[in-house]
């Protein structure tokens, strides 16, 4: 191995993508590639074990794509990041702003190479690592508040060292708590993730879930009964046996959405 040469890892989910990507680092004589990953649960454990300078990721990744995969990486394993994609005009301009690094497809040796060159500066920057995952989550939170992701199928949750991908159609209930979030699933299950509510709200399905308050998302085909409070409000029992209480504002919208005919 020579030190001298950037590690670089590759993620995408097509097999001509990354073979064609791996044939152009390979006519760079100062790169060096660590690995290949079809998928982005790949990604994360690809990352985590062979620790490359530079990931390629593909933006557009089945389960979970490029944007999940830096959500997912640990802080300290975080490399420098460069996603991979076709032209998105709401991707483009947050990586832009944010100072992220992007390679348009059909990908071409000499922006490839550009991009090998800034990351090579980058690394030589004083704790770069914190200015690239700061970079990273910003460009993800606008990318989302853009729209520019589809509406969530999976949600994936770290859970010491795997990655256990939550159907979006069981889950009953989601409850903020400061930082976090507590999801709960129609087989009493608990998964907690780090992710603000209204983010994750951005990408779901609005036609599926419904906010309680500030606090609580909950499947509208979870409802097993809505209680009339006093006041106008209501509660809402969930077939699981979670009773939450909903907001004045929001029991006005849940009378609007779900009990009118």
């Amino acid at each position: 191995m020579n030190a001298d040469k950037l590690r670089v890892a590759i993620a995408d989910d097509e097999r001509p993508a990354r073979s064609f990507l791996a044939s152009i680092l390979r006519t760079f004589e100062d790169v060096e590639i660590v690995g290949e990953a079809a998928n982005g649960m790949d990604a994360v454990a690809l990352i985590e074990s062979a620790r490359p300078d530079l990931a390629l990721l593909d933006l557009q990744m089945p389960e979970v794509d490029g944007l999940g995969v830096i959500r997912l990486l640990k802080t300290n394993r975080m490399p420098l990041v460069a996603f991979v994609t076709a032209y998105d005009e709401y991707a483009v301009p947050a990586f832009e702003v944010n100072a992220v690094d992007y390679v348009l497809k059909p990908v071409e040796a000499a922006r490839l190479r550009k991009t090998i060159d800034r990351a090579r500066e980058r690394l030589g920057r004083e704790d770069y690592r914190a200015e690239e995952t700061q970079n990273l989550r910003a460009a993800a939170s606008e990318y989302e508040s853009a729209g520019g992701r589809s509406p969530l199928l999976r949600i994936p949750v770290r859970r010491r060292d795997e990655i256990i991908l939550v159907s979006v159609q069981n889950l009953v209930s989601i409850i903020a708590d400061g930082e976090l979030l507590h999801l709960h699933t129609t087989n009493n299950e608990a998964h907690t993730i780090s992710y603000r509510l209204r983010d994750l709200e951005s990408r779901l399905d609005p036609a599926r879930f419904v906010r309680l308050g500030r606090g609580a998302l909950v499947n509208v085909e979870m409802i097993r009964r809505i209680l009339p409070m006093p006041g106008g409000t209501f509660n809402v029992v969930l077939n699981n046996d979670q009773e939450l209480r909903v907001s004045r504002l929001q029991s006005r919208l849940l009378r609007e959405q779900l009990l009118r005919l």
